[in-house]
């Protein structure tokens, strides 16, 4: 069988699924959702144990206005350490090597930023 110079860019299939949906809808499903009780397992503890001491340790260096970006930095954050870490697993795909979903998270990201610094600060840089 002959592949083309391309065909290693080509998104993975298993049985017709493409295994950047599975990869990516992963990580919602391993976390778990606080409930109801008094007191949280010891997953739920570790989880919120390792989020505070992360948004503790992003947002030191951060002034106040930074801070409402905290959301959406933990999100992202969270987001590509799980999916990395699920990544070290044999035969495992990491989606986070694909282009597409690189481009996906940086572009809106970095859109943002300069379209709010055109914004408030349109004559600096």
């Amino acid at each position: 069988m002959t592949l083309g110079l391309f065909d290693q860019f080509m998104s993975p299939m298993f049985l017709g699924i493409p295994l950047i949906l599975i990869a990516l809808s992963l990580p919602w499903i391993l976390f778990p959702q606080p409930t109801a009780h008094w007191l949280d397992d010891r997953l739920l503890a570790l989880q919120g144990h390792f989020v505070n001491n992360f948004t503790q340790q992003i947002l030191q260096s951060v002034s106040p206005k930074g801070h409402k970006w905290a959301v959406l930095f933990m999100t992202l954050m969270l987001l590509l350490v799980t999916l990395n870490t699920l990544g070290l697993l044999p035969y495992t795909f990491t989606p986070t090597t694909q282009l597409s979903l690189n481009m996906a998270l940086a572009a809106p990201l970095w859109l943002a930023t300069v379209l709010i610094g055109a914004r408030y600060q349109p004559t600096h840089a």
